[in-house]
């Protein structure tokens, strides 16, 4: 499936509606049977200019005709499902989580040239942005 073909190591662009960016690397790396973790570390640049060290984990597991992607926590946490179908030349899929009153609609695209993109679109009482995360492979 689609994971598998995402071990190694990514570039990331992100880019956030705010202003604030992100650059960095992430690494997709197989755990157990059908796991896989993910793990990014970069720079984030605030709006004002200021630069912060970013990380984040997930676990994503594969699952019928998609993948499932967990908060790396003990025990994991579903974060949301995602069904992927073919548009055109891409994989393409969608996932939502509600988060108290804020809600997360998330969109997979993995392309043919071998890049993928991950958008968040948060709405809610607390929360409104939305980020976009370009992955394109690590040249080694």
């Amino acid at each position: 499936m689609i994971l598998g073909s995402l071990i190694g190591s990514w570039l990331l662009r992100r880019s956030i509606d705010n202003g604030a960016s992100m650059s960095g690397t992430a690494t997709i790396a197989r755990q157990g049977t059908g796991g896989f973790a993910y793990h990014e570390r970069g720079w984030l640049r605030l709006t004002d200019g200021q630069e912060i060290d970013a990380e984040r984990r997930y676990l994503f597991e594969e699952c019928d005709g998609g993948f499932s992607v967990f908060f790396a926590e003990s025990p994991p946490r579903l974060f949301h499902r995602v069904v992927l179908d073919p548009i055109g030349s891409s994989l393409v899929g969608e996932g939502m989580h509600l988060c108290g009153d804020d809600r997360y609609d998330s969109r997979y695209r993995f392309d043919a040239d071998g890049s993928f993109t991950i958008e968040h679109a948060v709405s809610g009482p607390r929360k409104q942005y939305t980020m976009e995360t370009l992955y394109t492979r690590c040249l080694t």
